[in-house]
Parts: structure tokens; sequence; C-alpha cells
């Protein structure tokens, strides 16, 4: 997270999740972020980069809603308190290294969000798998003739 007086920018840290697996690195970051959201009500994220999940889960005794988008950028996820406070976290994609979760972090702090997301490559897989969900809801790719 960055220091309360740092200067403003779209990300207000950085994040290294330990795997792709929304249920337990979603759970873990709304315990963590506690302190700095208050109650979490949701976390939005980019919904090709996570795996499939319920729509709402109640972690610490408190519901939350579980919001994924095709349009937000596979780097960003977004913890929404139920006061309105919001945090947006740079993600470093699992199974990066060290270094790269510390470019994140760094990167996170950038006020220009162009180079931010510059700094962070795209979760591994993350176009295919929005394809193949297009697929599986029933998209086709239409044949060129």
């Amino acid at each position: 997270m960055k220091a309360a007086d740092a200067a403003p920018g779209r990300f207000d840290g950085g994040w290294w999740p330990g795997s792709a697996e929304p249920v337990i690195e979603f759970t873990e970051l709304a315990v963590a972020l506690g302190d700095a959201v208050g109650p979490i009500s949701r976390v939005s994220y980019h919904l090709a980069t996570w795996g499939a999940m319920d729509r709402k889960m109640t972690i610490g005794g408190r519901l939350v809603r579980f919001e994924g988008f095709r349009a937000m950028d596979p780097r960003t996820v977004v913890v929404i308190g139920a006061d309105g406070r919001r945090v947006s976290l740079l993600v470093a994609p699992p199974g990066t290294t060290e270094d790269a979760a510390d470019t994140t972090s760094s990167a996170a702090g950038l006020s220009g969000v162009e180079d931010a997301v510059a700094l962070v490559p795209l979760p591994q897989g993350a176009d295919a798998r929005a394809e193949q969900r297009w697929e599986a809801e029933g998209g086709r790719v239409a044949a060129v003739r």
C-alpha cells in the first residue's frame, strides 16, 4: 500500500497473489485490506484472468460480492468497503518472480497509469482464457470465406 502522503494516482498499492485461485486469494486479500478499507463489500476483477467462483461469499461474517468484468484491465483488482472506501491494486501475475513483484509494487506508486501498467506483464494466458470462456458461452468466430 502507498503511504498516506504519497502522490495521488490510479493505484493505491500493488498485490502479488500466490495463485490464480480467486476464492483463496480474494479471501486473503479481503482480510488483509480490512484496516485500509474497513468491512469489504465488493471485489472487482478482470473476468478472464481469474478462475470461476461464486458471485457472493461470506468472509469474516460479512457478505462480499465478487464482480468480474471483461473490460477491466487484467492487471488490476479493486476492493470496495461497505462505507464506499476503495483500494485499486496493480496486480503482479501469480508465478512471477520476486523482482517482478517488487517492480509491480513500485509501479503502483507511479502517478501515470500508462507508466504503471507498462511495467507489469499481462497474466499468462489472459487472452486465451477470455477466448475459451467466450467459446464456452456460445460465442463463435465467423468463418472467413
